[in-house]
């Protein structure tokens, strides 16, 4: 028998009266169309619109700009804070190497106790010496006769209280030609290079806070665009819900919508949360309270300045301008210094030196006798060892890479800045026309869901097409307001990579 005869018989009849009556048990079991749904109240209707927020992203008096956001972050940047401190510590290594063009000035002051012992006599002869007196301012007189003394005398060899007190004055002479002008210019050279980290740092936070606050306005912008989407789809669920009660649409179409709804509720509350986190991130570049207000104190809608000049001068300028490529150069010279002050340890140290003394006893009176003499030396002297050669070589060639390296990482960054000076001149171009462009979408979008909306409402149009209207309609919102953040943010980042945004510092 085949499957169509087989409806024919009784059990066929009894097969199609029992899926008849499931059908009707499954009808009268699901809720009408057009009426509230799940725990809702009696007479709720959940298709009444909601306000749209417009003043999420319309500027108020006292509100924040992006020049503001920017400038407060620079300031509060904890990498700029921690550039600022590597500054400081570049300048007390230059106040180091500017103390080695003074000469070395050392002091010694001594006391010594020796331990008690009795000193030996000296010359103890027994018997007399023949000595012949003095005369007159202790001379000898001519044809004086001679006499007899003991022979036996001593003087002391040690004094048991020594004290001492010794200046020395050293003058590095060679070091003067060949380290300590090097070293100094190496350190200033450091300085500058640090300097320009910290403009490197500010500017890179001002750029990053003004892009947060564009950010921000752009996610508040988009829970306008869901709000707005949101009523537009209980504004077809109403119209679905109509329809289908004077029979001109389908209970899918009327369940496709509430479908819709509830995806765009669910669009809304991301778009939500997507907004407090970018303002959160904001606060954060700001480093502003949670307790402090933040409204845009800008429109999105006004007109952005226009760019001038072509790629070949913006790449000029941008190289010329860009603070990482100073802060290479810097250094780059600063290493080279080190090299040359690196050789000087390969030749003889030539210094001249001074002492003055002060002691009881004098180390230069002999005999030792308790009491303070002064006395004075200067003299010069050459050094030089061969280790001294070898371990010179060795520092010579690291930091002869070390420059080398310094100046392929140059190259890189000047190469990345023509790349980007590039990207970001067209993504200003981009971003204008898209201006334009979304202006048109948004135009037609609004046109083509009007249209649908009452060939629909007229039974001439499927929900399936409104649908598509509609999603065209919130795209082209999406897109419009894109395209003018995109139109802002471009240009931060173009001044960005032009270098118009380093300010140095003093």
């Amino acid at each position: 028998m085949s499957r169509l005869s087989s409806w024919g018989s009784p059990r066929g009849v009894a097969a199609v009266l029992g899926f008849a009556v499931s059908l009707a048990v499954t009808a009268a079991s699901a809720q009408e169309p057009g009426k509230p749904q799940g725990n809702a109240p009696a007479g709720a209707d959940d298709t009444t619109p909601l306000p749209v927020p417009l003043d999420l992203i319309r500027a108020q008096p006292g509100g924040v700009t992006a020049d503001q956001a920017g400038a407060r972050a620079a300031q509060t940047s904890w990498s700029a804070r921690a550039s600022m401190e590597n500054l400081r510590g570049a300048a007390a290594r230059v106040d180091e190497a500017w103390a080695g063009f003074l000469p070395r000035l050392s002091a010694v002051g001594k006391y010594t106790r020796l331990s008690n012992f009795t000193p030996p006599n000296v010359f103890n002869i027994p018997g007399n010496l023949v000595i012949a007196p003095s005369g007159p301012a202790g001379l000898v007189a001519e044809g004086a006769p001679l006499v007899s003394a003991p022979a036996a005398f001593s003087f002391p060899f040690f004094v048991l209280d020594n004290w001492l007190l010794q200046a020395t004055l050293s003058i590095p002479i060679s070091d003067y030609f060949l380290r300590v002008d090097q070293n100094y210019t190496a350190a200033t050279n450091s300085q500058d290079a640090a300097r320009w980290d910290v403009v490197t740092a500010r500017a890179g936070s001002e750029a990053n806070g003004r892009i947060a606050y564009y950010t921000w306005l752009n996610a508040r912008g988009a829970v306008i665009v869901a709000v707005q989407a949101l009523n537009d789809q209980k504004t077809h669920l109403k119209d679905a819900r109509n329809q289908f009660a004077v029979g001109n649409a389908s209970k899918a179409d009327v369940l496709r919508a509430e479908t819709a709804m509830a995806s765009a509720e669910l669009t809304l509350e991301r778009a939500k949360n997507l907004a407090d986190l970018s303002e959160k991130q904001l606060r954060v570049a700001m480093h502003a309270a949670d307790t402090e207000a933040m409204v845009p104190g800008e429109n999105l809608d006004s007109p952005v300045p226009s760019v001038q000049g072509n790629l070949k001068q913006m790449t000029l300028e941008a190289l010329s301008s860009r603070p990482e490529v100073r802060s290479a150069d810097a250094n780059a010279a600063a290493a080279e210094e080190q090299a040359k002050a690196a050789r000087a340890a390969r030749y003889p140290t030539l210094s001249a030196f001074g002492d003055g003394i002060l002691g009881n006893p004098n180390p230069r009176y002999i005999p030792p006798s308790n009491v303070f003499n002064t006395t004075w030396d200067v003299g010069a002297q050459i050094t030089w060892s061969p280790n001294d050669y070898v371990v010179a070589g060795g520092n010579m060639r690291d930091l002869d890479s070390r420059v080398a390296a310094i100046v392929a990482n140059k190259n890189i960054t000047r190469d990345n800045i023509e790349v980007e000076v590039t990207q970001m001149l067209q993504a200003v171009h981009e971003a204008d026309f898209s201006i334009e462009s979304s202006t048109r979408e948004l135009a037609s979008a609004e046109e083509a869901y009007r249209v649908q909306r009452e060939l629909f409402n007229n039974g001439r149009g499927t929900s399936t097409t409104l649908a598509d209207a509609e999603s065209d309609l919130t795209r082209a919102r999406l897109d419009l307001l894109n395209s003018r953040v995109a139109a802002r943010t471009a240009r931060i980042r173009l001044e960005h990579a032009l270098g118009r945004d380093a300010h140095p510092v003093q």
